[in-house]
């Protein structure tokens, strides 16, 4: 396992654990976690704060240069939020845990330039596919729905 996709997946399990939803995330300058985050809508009572969105938050200001040369490692397929400040910081490369409990923009993201791939690990599969079934209501308040 990539060590770093590893980092998402803690953060997911953390984010579980917390009574929120199951979506890591990581951003990765030349080899080194520079944020990392979890879903914390519930926790905080956020409008935004998706697992990428915190791991954004987590990692600071940072000149638009160090941006440009991470990678931001995600649990799940970017919705159209986080996907929005993925393209705002010119992250270059996405890596994308899984998509299919949850299609983001992988299509925007590829159109605008950005490398995507995913991964369709057998973990984070399962970590949204069983809390989707135990949480229906929360999932789709989580997802606009």
């Amino acid at each position: 396992m990539d060590p770093f996709m590893q980092a998402a997946i803690d953060e997911a399990r953390a984010g579980v654990a917390e009574g929120g939803i199951p979506i890591g995330s990581v951003i990765v300058h030349r080899g080194r976690i520079l944020g990392r985050g979890h879903n914390r809508r519930v926790q905080q009572g956020s409008v935004i704060r998706h697992g990428e969105m915190d791991a954004f938050e987590n990692a600071g200001r940072q000149p638009a240069s160090v941006y440009r040369e991470s990678v931001l490692y995600t649990t799940l397929s970017p919705c159209p939020m986080c996907s929005g400040a993925i393209l705002l910081y010119g992250i270059p490369k996405v890596i994308v845990g899984e998509n299919r409990t949850f299609m983001g923009e992988e299509d925007l993201l590829r159109q605008r330039g950005v490398v995507v791939e995913v991964l369709q690990d057998e973990t984070c599969i399962a970590l949204m596919r069983d809390f989707i079934a135990a949480n229906p209501v929360l999932w789709n308040e989580d997802i606009g729905t």
